[in-house]
């Protein structure tokens, strides 16, 4: 049984894990505490993939090694027991005689799934775990998604008007005049935060030659996502932005495609497959755990129809069109509501 003292430090870890949002993908974000008598002694949190995890950033923060072997570590998530880029923590815990181990939840990778968990209570750790599990679930929701259903976590993301379009009807003279701006500045800051967040973003051709889109996060700071594009005819005009700059980007296409780069990588889909399962398939194999699906109204409505999301995020605007492209319909609950000057923002899961 835990007590208000074990909840306050893992507390304190989940705030720790949090510190490393931008930068530990694909590894977990993952905060550890260690206490010694009721007093903080030593902490950390995994920084970046390839770097000391958070178990031991923790115990190399702590002045005085004696103390371990009368010590509590906290830790989000259950250490790991395999070696990778770094030696398993759960062994270290083991070598430095920490006698009590606080696990928030369970780390159900292949990799681990237990097995650093059942490594400690063999060599006589007492080990509690379930400590404010849903939220430490809740903050690797990303990479427990991608372990547990085999694809990514997918965020869906549009802006539709208050009369309900997405886009204004567009002749072909209109099609590259960029695009038809429903929020304002403060929604489009909140979404490059977005970007940094995820691991990749996927658009349609459609959206790629209307809006000429970067997707990249210069009005924010964090690493920028993966670009993926679907498109049918593999046809783009080579002067958008996602083919000359520097940023990496997928093509999906199903016919031969004469672009090329060094920043392109073009993948051809099978047409007697569900083009939506190929893409989740192939960044699962790139370890890519999260994808923000931006539009358009086509490539929003192929993940809803399939029931592939684990939330949405739209932007209810104040302006009307009168007429235009629909937006997605979208059935779900309401999780949470902001405010904006020009739009609403309704966070929706399913």
């Amino acid at each position: 049984m835990s007590g208000n003292s074990d909840i306050k430090f893992m507390q304190r870890a989940l705030e720790l894990a949090f510190l490393g949002r931008y930068h530990t993908r694909p590894n977990p974000m993952v905060g550890a505490v260690i206490v010694h008598q009721n007093i903080i002694i030593g902490e950390g949190y995994h920084q970046k993939s390839g770097e000391p995890h958070a178990e031991v950033v923790a115990v190399n923060s702590v002045k005085n090694k004696d103390l371990l072997k009368e010590s509590v570590i906290y830790v989000t998530l259950e250490p790991c027991s395999h070696y990778g880029k770094t030696p398993p923590c759960a062994q270290m815990i083991i070598d430095e005689a920490i006698c009590r181990v606080v696990v928030g939840t369970v780390d159900t990778s292949s990799r681990v799934s237990g097995r650093g968990i059942k490594m400690m209570r063999a060599a006589g750790c007492e080990v509690i775990t379930g400590v404010l599990e849903k939220e430490c679930r809740e903050l690797n929701k990303r990479f427990f998604t991608f372990h547990e259903k085999g694809r990514p976590y997918i965020v869906l993301k549009w802006a539709e008007s208050g009369d309900g379009y997405i886009d204004i009807i567009r002749d072909e003279g209109a099609l590259m005049q960029g695009p038809t701006w429903i929020t304002g500045d403060d929604e489009r800051v909140l979404v490059h935060k977005w970007r940094a967040e995820e691991h990749s973003v996927i658009i349609g051709d459609r959206t790629a030659v209307i809006d000429d889109p970067g997707l990249d996060v210069r009005y924010w700071s964090g690493s920028n996502p993966v670009r993926v594009v679907l498109s049918e005819t593999g046809r783009l005009p080579h002067n958008l932005k996602l083919l000359k700059d520097e940023m990496f980007t997928i093509l999906f296409t199903y016919s031969e495609t004469e672009i090329n780069g060094n920043n392109i990588e073009i993948v051809r889909l099978n047409r007697n497959g569900d083009n939506l399962r190929q893409i989740l398939s192939e960044l699962a194999k790139r370890d890519i755990q999260s994808l923000l699906v931006e539009g358009g109204a086509d490539t929003l409505t192929r993940f809803i129809s399939k029931g592939m999301w684990d939330e949405a995020r739209v932007f209810r605007g104040k302006r009307s069109f009168g007429k235009g492209l629909k937006a997605p319909g979208i059935k779900g609950t309401i999780i949470t509501k902001m405010t904006f000057e020009n739009s609403i923002l309704e966070i929706i899961v399913p």
